[in-house]
């Protein structure tokens, strides 16, 4: 029997497979009756250590003005950064979360007959935010669980309208060379936007890092999404935003919702920006747990992919058993069937002791 009430939306967005989050530690303590301090969540790919002191404290100043509606434009969070990137603030969009700018390119540039191209094993929003618009998905096999740009640039048509490349790549942790990806850029037609999501680039080595905000005066068709949710350890604030030509940001704030950042938020990414010593050693950090994560699935002798963001894909066999075998010793980790690697599990780098626990307890899931 049909849903007289679901029939009412259009036959593309019904046939959408809604996005599931990384399971809760609430949820699974209510699940399986336990200690919610005694579990272990890495699997959304969050910052251990959370937003620093100075963050902090700029939260708590704000609190008075809570009772009123954020800066629709956001004023000062636009500022510094444009500052600190050496863009015109007319070259920035905010988003509640980088997230909100994947949706609002798809929103501003697809629509039914149109498609956009993406690379196998790439972040989950990229086809959603296709489908939602009623345009065609064309997905780029991987290669070496990573993205292949000359496939990419070849699976562009004249129907092509945005192409989605991440870097580092989420949820495998490949990464591409700058010169790879600013060739790829300068090869695709003028009239198909190019998204460059860069959620993971504060985690790169400095030296990794492309100058992709300084490619957009080249690249009018470009841009970069960045996010305050994994290194800044903003995550539950949802914050993000988008580098772009002014002409690409102005069309892209006609369909932004107008208080979608809140006031919070806006203050910490402010103060985020100018604690540059605090991100630092979150990606030093990073940098030890990848070190400590990949020793221990060596000795478990588990097949991995070499990662360049804060989590590892590491290959267990039956990912959902495993996972499951996890889950009742209090371990939370991302199985990632949906991208189409059932065999596999993506593995957030948590503090030293987390990733020892996330160890000990796969070892034991293993056996099961």
């Amino acid at each position: 029997m049909t849903d007289p009430i679901a029939e009412l939306a259009p036959d593309h967005v019904r046939r959408i497979a809604p996005y599931v989050p990384g399971k809760p530690v609430d949820e699974l303590a209510r699940e399986l009756g336990l200690d919610p301090a005694g579990i272990v969540k890495l699997a959304s790919n969050e910052n251990p250590r959370g937003p620093g002191p100075r963050v902090r404290a700029a939260i708590a100043a704000a609190i008075e003005d809570v009772p009123r509606y954020p800066d629709g434009n956001g004023y000062a969070l636009k500022a510094t950064l444009a500052r600190r990137l050496g863009v015109d603030m007319g070259e920035l969009v905010l988003g509640n979360g980088s997230n909100d700018i994947l949706e609002l390119v798809s929103l501003a540039f697809l629509e039914p007959g149109d498609a956009a191209v993406y690379a196998q094993h790439a972040f989950a929003v990229y086809p959603l935010a296709t489908q939602a618009r009623g345009a065609t998905g064309i997905e780029v096999p991987a290669r070496d669980f990573g993205h292949d740009l000359p496939a990419m640039r070849e699976a562009i048509t004249p129907r092509t309208r945005v192409v989605f490349v991440a870097n580092p790549n989420n949820p495998t942790g490949t990464w591409l060379p700058p010169a790879a990806v600013e060739s790829f850029i300068a090869s695709v037609p003028r009239e198909v936007v190019v998204v460059l999501d860069e959620a993971y680039n504060e985690y790169l080595d400095p030296a990794d890092r492309a100058p992709s905000v300084a490619w957009v005066g080249k690249y009018p068709n470009l841009v970069v999404s960045r996010t305050f949710s994994k290194a800044y350890g903003l995550a539950a604030l949802r914050v993000g935003y988008g580098v772009m030509d002014a002409r690409v940001a102005d069309i892209v704030n006609r369909v932004r919702q107008p208080f979608n950042v809140n006031t919070l938020a806006q203050v910490a990414a402010a103060a985020a920006l100018e604690d540059t010593a605090y991100v630092e050693e979150s990606r030093a950090l990073n940098r030890e747990g990848i070190a400590q994560l990949e020793s221990g699935f060596d000795r478990l002798r588990l097949r991995r992919v070499p990662t360049h963001g804060n989590f590892v894909l590491v290959e267990v066999g039956d990912g959902a058993r495993v996972n499951a075998a996890l889950l009742k010793q209090g371990v939370i980790v991302r199985p990632v069937a949906n991208y189409g690697l059932p065999q596999w599990l993506r593995v957030t780098v948590g503090l030293p002791q987390e990733n020892a626990r996330l160890l000990d307890a796969l070892a034991n899931a293993l056996k099961a």
